[in-house]
């Protein structure tokens, strides 16, 4: 018996650059104020990456490591 699974796709357009899509990704200061977190990482293939938490506590919510990176040009 084969097993079954689902997969989703979700688009997402955002008015923008791309330039300002990836500082409000890499700039703690810019990320927090869209999702009250901040992605901190020396963002270089290989580092590790963090989202946490924009308050006293700095709870760490999510970790992983960068794998690939480029800037837009």
């Amino acid at each position: 018996m084969t097993r079954e699974t689902t997969s989703f796709v979700y688009v997402t357009y955002i008015r923008s650059t791309p330039q300002k899509v990836f500082e409000a990704i890499i700039k703690p200061d810019v990320a927090k104020r869209y999702w009250g977190h901040e992605n901190v990482s020396e963002w270089m293939p290989g580092s590790k990456w963090e989202h946490i938490r924009a308050n006293d506590e700095r709870t760490v919510e999510l970790v992983g490591n960068v794998v690939e990176i480029s800037p837009p040009t």
